[in-house]
């Protein structure tokens, strides 16, 4: 067996490990892949195939085993899908990845690892509803519990942490509030009990924020948003930052003999054990990886993602000085405004620019925020962000809507936000659309 066959078992990274990495924008466009020596192909080959050949019998019985690397049903692993996967564990500074079907598929890969029955999961409120619905109201039903606390309230996170806590939850921007936590600071708090810190990526991407640089332990993202960018196809990717000592924090399923496997530690065989085990325990059990199409679909994005978030930031600037200014616009939630409460913490977080969402609230509240989403020609009304094209919702009528009026507030959603997840489209169009909405929607709610 060579080297290369063995790097499963003695923890190989399927990152990019050059020892002067190209620069991020490189990285989007070429980590992970080279030309096909076979036929010369540039672009990343779609390998729309469920099963791989076995070399041998004693081929067959190594890759069970996770004694030796390669393919053997593409629930669990897929060449196409690697690539996005060794791209976007290069963006994020991690030693591994693993892609999912959909950011939630990730999340719950990540907890059906790292959570037993009995454990508990403390949870900035500031949080996407999907998220904190899952943890309510899924995770609760495999006795995992939810202790959500106040995103910026340190302390809280200190007092919740003890010692049946899974991992420490927060988000780089949340949504929709906006608010950037204090990565570093929340990493000491969690380090201190031996727990992991997960930061949800997704409204900033590697592009902004590696939030693995600040003290995280592991990042997740929705790849449906800004990676992909064109509002196709929905997917999701786990990256383990591959530090952090899984032994001492007692994680079964990570260090020590696993249950499933006959003599893997995955501490020990893998680089990346976090993203091996969520790959051969959760997803190889859950069903929820990322299809070969999906990720080959992805791959076109990322290679744009870092030209597309410069100009998302651009926009949502010019967006957020023009609805700050509105004599309609009771207020503006926006990292890059001097006003916003986390604005220093954005500053010292974000590279590049503040994302490219945008939160207002109308003078006239809950029926102005419903009827600007449906006064809009440019902004198209609907669930997602991260879209080339603008996006509008009303979230207290939608995303958060199931979440009772305390939840709410605690989220960060009044009921009039508005939520505006700022395209790339001439600023002068977009501010155009936003006055004529205004205009109708607080025509209409008088």
């Amino acid at each position: 067996m060579t080297d290369d066959e063995d790097r499963s078992r003695n923890g190989g990274r399927r990152g990019d490990q050059a020892s002067e990495r190209p620069r991020f924008g490189t990285r989007s466009v070429h980590a992970g892949q080279r030309s096909d020596p076979a036929t010369g192909a540039v672009a990343p080959p779609l390998y729309q195939t469920t099963s791989y050949e076995f070399a041998d019998a004693d081929h067959a019985a190594d890759l069970y085993a996770l004694e030796r690397d390669g393919h053997i049903y593409s629930r669990l692993s897929n060449p196409t899908v690697e690539t996005l996967e060794d791209r976007i564990a290069a963006l994020e500074g991690g030693a591994g990845a693993v892609a999912t079907a959909s950011g939630m598929a990730a999340l719950d890969s990540l907890t059906f690892v790292l959570a037993e029955a009995g454990d508990n999961v403390v949870v900035s409120t500031d949080t996407y509803g999907g998220t904190t619905t899952y943890f309510s109201h899924v995770a609760s039903r495999r006795d995992v519990e939810a202790r959500f606390v106040d995103t910026l309230d340190y302390d809280a996170y200190a007092d919740a942490v003890d010692d049946d806590t899974a991992f420490v939850h927060v988000e780089t921007v949340g949504n929709p509030s906006l608010v950037t936590p204090d990565f570093e600071r929340l990493a000491e708090v969690a380090h201190e009990r031996d727990v992991p810190l997960v930061v949800d990526n997704t409204f900033a991407t590697p592009a902004l924020c590696r939030p693995l640089e600040h003290g995280a332990d592991v990042v997740w993202e929705s790849t449906t948003k800004w990676l992909h960018g064109s509002g196709t196809t929905v997917g999701g990717v786990l990256v383990d930052g591959g530090d952090f000592d899984w032994a001492a924090g007692g994680y079964s399923e990570l260090a020590g003999t696993n249950r499933a496997y006959h003599d893997v530690d995955f501490s020990r065989d893998f680089d990346a054990p976090l993203a091996a085990a969520a790959r051969y325990r959760a997803v190889r059990s859950l069903g929820n990886q990322q299809s070969p199409f999906d990720a080959w679909q992805t791959l076109q994005g990322v290679e744009t993602l870092s030209l597309r978030m410069e100009r998302h930031c651009e926009n949502a600037a010019v967006v957020a000085e023009y609805l700050d200014d509105h004599d309609d616009v009771a207020w503006v939630a926006y990292p890059g405004l001097a006003a916003h409460e986390t604005h220093e913490n954005a500053t010292r977080y974000l590279d590049g620019g503040y994302g490219g969402m945008v939160a207002f609230g109308l003078e006239e509240g809950f029926e102005a925020g419903k009827a600007f989403c449906e006064a809009t020609d440019l902004a198209t009304f609907l669930a997602n962000v991260g879209d080339a094209k603008t996006l509008v919702i009303h979230p207290a009528s939608t995303t958060h809507a199931q979440l009772t009026p305390d939840e709410q507030r605690e989220a960060g959603v009044t009921p009039d936000l508005v939520r505006l997840s700022v395209g790339i489209e001439d600023p002068a169009d977009l501010l155009a659309d936003l006055d004529r909405a205004i205009e109708r929607a607080t025509r209409e709610a008088t």
